[in-house]
């Protein structure tokens, strides 16, 4: 250890980081080691590369500290406390003490954590105190007493999602900083606690827009209480939130729900003078809940968008949203339904007259897969839009390749097909192959 010692002091007056760094893994390489690991003039010469040296010399001089144990950390104290040294360096020294979980070190970074006027120093003190876990509860519950350093700890607390954080989380739902309640509220939401449930339910009137979007996002993973809660009323007077980002997290939520009447509310709100971005969470939840009244629902909203929605741009995305989620419909009893209500959609108005619908719909068909669309997917090979063609001719090879194939070389030789038709089946055989 002794000659990379001597070698780490010399690229030490060089300036040579990285070469210390190398000199002082060899010297605490076990088959090379021969003196305790604590040297105090090791640990030195890895401070010098941690407080001078370029990033990567910091990062690589680092990881030398867990051979050094307790006898590192009072210098790592030092040079974390050490105002006139670089920022960077003392933000090595927290990250390294929050590997430490000694007594020490946590009063440390308690302590800077209450002092320190740096931001991103503080913050990097909550992360460190988080990933010591259950050793460093306690003291983090503590600092919820003090009202300006309240945020951080019970940032640091968040972090460490453990059930023993709940009850000090529970004591600050109420706190007068919205965003320490958003904290705690996003934080309680991922455990199955008794205590929980009445919480978030009581936070959804919350005057703060984030802390009712928290409280939205945790009940919607909580199907298991809708009924005990009444989960979907509550989340349905979301839905006419004056913040349209917890519209829409509620629109989520009623969807992971998946309950008939959390349907019925979804299809409630899809009307005319509803926010479009919330009209169209609404409808991708009708999706997740994958039940026949969503189905039903969806294309009664299908039936009256002509009529009802006089945004031509709003129409488009409707529709097109639409057609996507029927595509995507999982329940193999509602696929056909869910085809038949795409086909029929080909021969309705809007359709046969804007090809930007032509080409979702062929998509859907093909994802969907039932029998009846092969035909009108082969009409669509008609169609002048050139992607709206390349669109059916995809999904006429996922529903039935063999059969398409064989419907196509057909018509290939009839006299009969119209001159487009000719024209597109002749294009899909190329793509065969054939």
């Amino acid at each position: 250890m002794a000659t990379f010692l001597q070698q780490a002091r010399d690229a030490a007056q060089q300036q040579n980081w990285a070469r210390l760094v190398h000199c002082l893994e060899q010297a605490l390489n076990p088959e090379a080691l021969s003196s305790d690991a604590s040297d105090p003039e090791a640990i030195a010469l890895a401070l010098q590369a941690l407080e001078f040296g370029d990033f990567h010399a910091q990062w690589d001089a680092a990881k030398l500290f867990s051979n050094f144990g307790q006898a590192a950390i009072a210098p790592l104290i030092a040079l974390m406390q050490n105002e006139d040294a670089a920022l960077e360096s003392r933000w090595f020294a927290v990250r390294i003490l929050g590997e430490c979980s000694h007594p020490t070190a946590i009063r440390a970074l308690i302590d800077l954590l209450q002092t320190s006027d740096d931001d991103d120093l503080s913050a990097m003190a909550a992360t460190a105190l988080a990933t010591l876990g259950d050793s460093a509860i306690a003291a983090l519950s503590e600092l919820l007493g003090d009202a300006s350093i309240r945020p951080l700890a019970v940032q640091a607390l968040t972090q460490i999602r453990r059930s023993e954080t709940i009850a000090p989380l529970l004591t600050v739902v109420d706190d007068a900083d919205p965003s320490v309640r958003a904290l705690a509220i996003d934080a309680l939401s991922s455990f199955h606690d008794r205590r929980v449930p009445p919480v978030l339910a009581q936070a959804l009137t919350d005057k703060s827009a984030a802390v009712r979007r928290s409280a939205v996002v945790g009940l919607g993973v909580r199907a298991d209480l809708a009924a005990e809660l009444e989960l979907v009323p509550l989340l349905s007077d979301r839905l006419r939130d004056l913040n349209l980002d917890v519209c829409q997290q509620a629109a989520i939520a009623l969807g992971r729900l998946g309950t008939d009447d959390a349907a019925t509310s979804l299809f409630n709100v899809l009307k005319p003078h509803t926010p479009l971005p919330l009209q169209l969470e609404s409808i991708r939840a009708l999706g997740w809940i994958g039940s026949a009244i969503a189905l039903d629902y969806l294309d009664q909203v299908l039936s009256t968008i002509e009529h009802t929605v006089s945004d031509a741009e709003v129409r488009r995305s409707m529709y097109q949203e639409i057609i996507t989620v029927l595509g995507r419909w999982t329940d193999p009893l509602l696929k056909p339904h869910a085809a038949k209500i795409l086909l029929g959609l080909l021969d309705a108005e809007p359709v046969t007259t804007a090809s930007s619908l032509k080409s979702p719909i062929a998509l859907a068909l093909g994802q969907l897969g039932q029998p009846p669309a092969l035909d009108p997917l082969i009409g669509l090979l008609a169609e002048a839009d050139v992607g709206v063609r390349l669109h059916a001719i995809a999904a006429l090879k996922t529903l039935d390749a063999r059969l398409a194939l064989q419907r196509l070389e057909r018509l290939a030789v009839e006299e009969t097909v119209p001159v487009e038709l000719q024209q597109g089946v002749a294009i899909a055989l190329q793509e065969w192959g054939q």
